[in-house]
């Protein structure tokens, strides 16, 4: 294998920008060209009164879930401000945004082991008997509901503390397109699933995005796209190293 595997190609990368230095480095120092194409933008709310009213009441609260690490970094700088209650159990959806609420708070945080969302922090032993837990989910304005609501079914009584929006800051839908007409573009990079839905709303049912391989880092946003109409690859495990592992084995070809 060549030390620059991905020599001559160019690979979009949809997370906000601010998120994306590190795969971009790993995707240069293998001979690749990073593609900044956001479909996300994390912003800030205009109105906090709320998400602080809601925080003020944390001290009632048995557990906490944050949901990404933008929850982290909007959520926590103000919690903080308040106090953060001894008692309360922290989770996270994954060990990102596990190492990030360790760093807001060096407290241990209930994390999965292997499948990085809902669905893999509901299998969790201590999310099985939640009855009568008061549990607050700290997200982006109009998150998926099913962990709360399969919260609820267990029992717990849910509050979401919504701290921060998301929107999509594309409005040409062929600009990749374009990089593909002009061979470019050679592989696209989505990690989650409202990425995954934008990025079909701009291409809608174009054939040339079903002829480029798209890169998740999880099976659920595999299964936003289909993986019958689509050429979906799947890292390995969390994190870009994984990612990069997998743009060079799919790819390098």
């Amino acid at each position: 294998m060549t030390s620059q595997p991905l020599s001559g190609l160019g690979i979009a990368i949809t997370r906000p920008i601010d998120q994306t230095k590190k795969l971009s480095a790993l995707i240069i120092a293998a001979g690749g060209t990073p593609l900044l194409f956001p479909l996300i933008e994390i912003v800030a709310l205009t109105d906090y009164a709320q998400f602080d009213a809601t925080i003020a009441e944390l001290n009632g609260f048995d557990m906490a879930i944050f949901i990404s690490s933008n929850a982290v970094q909007h959520g926590m700088p103000r919690v903080l401000k308040n106090g953060l209650p001894q008692k309360l159990q922290l989770a996270a959806i994954g060990p990102v945004t596990s190492q990030q609420l360790q760093g807001f708070c060096a407290k241990q945080v209930l994390t999965p082991a292997d499948r990085f969302d809902s669905e893999g922090l509901l299998n969790l032993p201590e999310m099985q008997t939640v009855d009568s837990k008061k549990i607050i989910i700290f997200r982006g304005v109009g998150g998926r509901d099913v962990l709360a609501e399969t919260l609820k079914a267990r029992g717990a009584q849910v509050t979401f503390a919504e701290c921060y929006r998301r929107k999509n800051p594309q409005t040409n839908s062929d600009a990749l397109a374009q990089l593909q007409r002009d061979k470019k573009l050679h592989g696209i990079v989505v990690t989650s699933s409202e990425a995954m839905r934008n990025l079909l709303d701009l291409a809608g049912d174009a054939s040339w995005l079903k002829q480029t391989p798209l890169f998740v880092n999880n099976a659920r946003i595999a299964e936003t796209v289909g993986l019958e109409n689509y050429q979906v690859q799947i890292a390995d495990t969390v994190g870009d190293a994984a990612m990069l592992e997998k743009l060079v084995q799919i790819l390098a070809q």
